[in-house]
């Protein structure tokens, strides 16, 4: 795995706060990017994509795509920088990295799409190595989470302050951002 500095660690309180910081991130893609989550079962991972989608202005619900492995979005007329597609994907079923591979991500999103990709952490080498990593943790109080939020790669440690300032920002509870990319 590829390691970097986070640039954001924001502490959420409840569900909707986890959605809030996902919707906040949501401004800063472009076509073509990738975004993996981590974080144990239960974590948010599906949550975060719920407000990253809407904020996009999918209309469907999103649910996760673990046994579907490849869910794709249509967003809408708020589609942020060109953005038509979310590809929301979930790797944990998938026993070996050429699986990944095999799920052609990098290629489908440069048709003005992006993707979200829960368990990923794992597969960024086979994804090309520059995507926004997103690691959910259990706080410290009941439905706390921290979100991790670290840019790898030339595309995203260029767009850093935008991401910290997004995810730091006053629509998504308590934060810290941190130097580095």
């Amino acid at each position: 795995m590829i390691e970097a500095a986070p640039v954001a660690v924001v502490k959420t309180t409840s569900p909707d706060g986890t959605r809030a910081v996902g919707g906040a991130l949501a401004a800063v893609v472009r076509p073509g990017d990738i975004v993996v989550l981590a974080g144990d079962l239960g974590a948010g991972k599906t949550t975060f994509v719920q407000g990253f989608a809407a904020a996009l202005g999918v209309r469907e619900a999103v649910t996760s795509p673990t046994f579907a492995l490849v869910r794709p979005y249509t967003c809408g007329a708020a589609g942020a920088g060109g953005v038509r597609t979310i590809l929301h994907a979930d790797v944990y079923r998938l026993d070996r990295m050429a699986e990944v591979a095999d799920l052609g991500l990098a290629e489908l999103v440069e048709d003005e799409a992006v993707a979200l990709v829960e368990w990923g952490d794992v597969a960024v080498a086979v994804l090309g190595g520059d995507v926004l990593q997103v690691r959910l943790d259990p706080g410290s109080g009941d439905g706390e989470r921290l979100v991790t939020v670290t840019a790898l790669g030339p595309s995203w440690a260029a767009r850093a302050a935008a991401v910290r300032a997004a995810a730091c920002g006053p629509a998504t509870g308590t934060a810290s951002g941190e130097e580095g990319s």
